[in-house]
């Protein structure tokens, strides 16, 4: 389509004049422009497209960035990056260099966290409130949150903190009745019964006209029994709920009616108190296929843009998450301990079959990362459940807490299956799982363990149990080989050598061996026999046979896709002294001590020299080899999902 007003928006200020029915052209505009740019990338779709009227609605009527709009999670702000200055850029939105999929002060004024969790927008806002407050200064705080953000315990915490002498102070519930998947609990049912009836604010406008109506009580009634009107009010209202928490609530508006929205908000902006202003939107409006389905179209992968069809995927090839939501629905089949616990996560950890076969049995949580881990303590008390307990790495920093005090300490034998372990490619800084084992491993009788297949994963899966400890199974959401012989049970603590040499020894934990089997040959030109060690497990160790290896390698690389300040780097140097081999001259390749930004894995590995060709050169450096003879082009590309 052609674009008559986008290409002139270069900053909020440019929308201040326009029309509704010229923001609503704009509107049109904006979404085909993410569905266009996402058909090709991928990225979140649905919850854009159903963000496009409230975004432009609060541009039109404050102030960014002296206003300052916080977004919960923040994968809803392309129509924000749109309406501030990078449209020019946004065709590379999630790429390498490109920008963020998500806020990210460092690309614009406008974005004021760089935010990935749910749940942290209000207490983020609350303070900047705070400090806008000791300052003097008189600018709006706006945290922007979904219905999901309710079931979330922070932003209950920060709830139980708001003021009601609070001003200039609005709360934007986006209520499309989604997270990822279905919001799950109590309190989502009773959300849901409060926040989805249309009626609710026909209903509290009409209640004194009714009461006033009642033959001969009623003027009586509507001048001093206001406190009847109010019971009448709660019980169909969601008002109620909102202002147990001192805040004043307006609501339900259709977060798709552009002038309802910005006739609301322009009253509201001299309220005295803070206000939680309700918007009803749909995920994917404006696309048929997002609509129907906004799962799926959440975290979408590159699509017919005419169609809506997701293009065939490049690899059909197996992952790490496929191959555990399948091994375990086997499990279940054939043990009926088996417990699943995801703490909102049941698509993206391939649980959702598993789920629909014993949903007793397959427990969704919701946003709830530190209720679900010692929710699967107390599951695990007793020993008569296998309780497995599915969590993103990046999303398990939250219940580090919940971990030692519910679970470890207790030495409760829960088994957490650790997803999205590494790089998490175009999902950027916030995704990345990087720092787990740092905590974990400070965990007193924890055992850690990384497959390098789908083989290895399985057969961790099956024995882990056996171990009776807390346990973490590392995977990355990447493409492997299926399980192709039968299964073995793992012994705890023991490693495999892959590959034999009599120079280098490498040690290369999990998915990392498919590199370091590329390195390998390259090495071998250089005249140097590499033995490559499989530990399977960081904790423990398997000392006899790093003591035995040892003796005849005087030069180890430790390789591994984890920060190497915090992980099996450092744990195999503190090894290394508490042994007495501090003559071994060592390499320890991994994360750098940055913040990892976004794009392909393949880019991201290059740019921190984890790519075979440039580990080579490393080791060469370090070790002070002579120089590679030739050159080899990278095979890393498409290795990655």
């Amino acid at each position: 389509m052609p674009y008559k007003f986008l290409p002139q928006i270069h900053q909020p200020e440019d929308i201040k004049n326009l029309s509704i029915g010229e923001l609503g052209e704009l509107a049109a505009e904006i979404r085909h422009r993410i569905i266009e740019v996402l058909s090709v990338n991928g990225g979140h779709l649905a919850s854009n497209l159903g963000v496009v009227e409230l975004t432009l609605a609060l541009h039109k009527v404050f102030n960014s960035p002296q206003d300052k709009f916080i977004w919960d999670v923040s994968h809803q702000t392309y129509v924000h990056k749109l309406l501030t200055g990078r449209n020019d850029r946004f065709h590379k939105i999630r790429q390498f260099k490109g920008l963020c999929g998500f806020s990210h002060p460092k690309e614009s004024p406008h974005d004021h966290f760089q935010a990935g969790h749910a749940g942290t927008a209000l207490s983020l806002a609350l303070g900047v409130a705070k400090n806008r407050d000791l300052t003097k200064r008189k600018e709006y705080i706006i945290p922007i949150i979904g219905d999901a953000s309710l079931t979330c315990g922070l932003t209950l915490e920060a709830l139980n903190n708001m003021s009601r002498e609070l001003k200039r102070f609005i709360i934007i519930l986006n209520d499309n009745a989604m997270s990822i998947s279905e919001n799950v609990g109590a309190i989502t049912r009773i959300l849901s019964r409060l926040l989805s009836n249309p009626t609710t604010t026909r209903i509290h406008q009409e209640l004194d006209t009714i009461v006033s109506k009642i033959p001969s009580y009623g003027p009586m009634l509507a001048e001093k029994g206001h406190k009847i009107t109010e019971s009448l009010k709660n019980l169909v209202s969601p008002a109620a709920y909102f202002e147990q928490y001192g805040l004043s609530y307006i609501g339900p508006i259709d977060g798709h009616d552009l002038k309802k929205l910005v006739d609301v908000m322009e009253r509201i902006q001299d309220s005295t108190w803070p206000i939680v202003l309700h918007v009803l939107t749909r995920k994917g409006e404006g696309m048929e296929a997002a609509i129907k389905n906004p799962v799926s179209y959440h975290g979408a992968r590159p699509f017919s843009k005419d169609t809506g069809k997701f293009l065939p995927a490049p690899s059909t090839a197996l992952t790490f998450p496929k191959i555990f939501g399948a091994h375990i629905l086997e499990m279940a089949e054939k043990d009926p301990s088996v417990i699943a616990i995801t703490p909102a996560m049941s698509a993206g950890s391939c649980l959702d079959e598993f789920m629909k076969k014993f949903p007793d049995r397959c427990l969704d949580v919701g946003i709830a990362e530190s209720h679900a881990v010692t929710f699967a303590g107390g599951i695990a008390y007793g020993s008569k459940m296998k309780v497995f307990m599915s969590i993103y790495a990046t999303f398990f920093q939250r219940a580090f807490d919940n971990l030692f005090h519910d679970v470890c300490l207790q030495e409760l034998p829960v088994v957490f299956a650790v997803d999205r372990a590494g790089i998490s490619g175009p999902d950027g800084s916030t995704h990345h799982g990087i720092y787990d084992i740092s905590f974990l491993n400070a965990m007193p009788n924890m055992v850690i363990t990384q497959p390098r297949n789908g083989q290895v994963l399985k057969e961790l899966m099956e024995s882990s149990f056996s171990w009776k400890r807390p346990t973490a199974i590392r995977y990355p959401n990447m493409a492997t080989e299926d399980a192709t012989a039968p299964l073995k049970e793992r012994e705890l603590g023991k490693g495999e050598v892959l590959i034999e040499g009599d120079d280098l020894l490498i040690i290369s934990l999990g998915h990392m061996n498919t590199v370091a089997l590329k390195v390998l040959p390259l090495l071998k030109e250089l005249g140097i026999n590499a033995t490559l060690l499989d530990p399977v497990f960081v904790k423990p160790l398997d000392a006899d046979l790093l003591c035995r290896l040892l003796i005849n390698h005087q030069k180890i690389v430790t390789l591994e896709e984890h920060s190497i300040a915090s992980g099996m780097g450092s744990i195999i140097n503190n090894f290394l002294m508490r042994q007495g081999f501090s003559h071994v001259q060592i390499l320890n390749l991994g994360i750098p001590e940055t913040f990892i930004e976004h794009g392909s894995n393949l880019d991201l590995l290059t740019e921190i020299g984890l790519t075979p060709e440039l580990i080579v050169k490393k080791i060469q450096s370090h070790f002070s080899l002579k120089p590679i003879r030739t050159s080899h082009a990278s095979t890393l590309e498409g290795t990655y999902k």
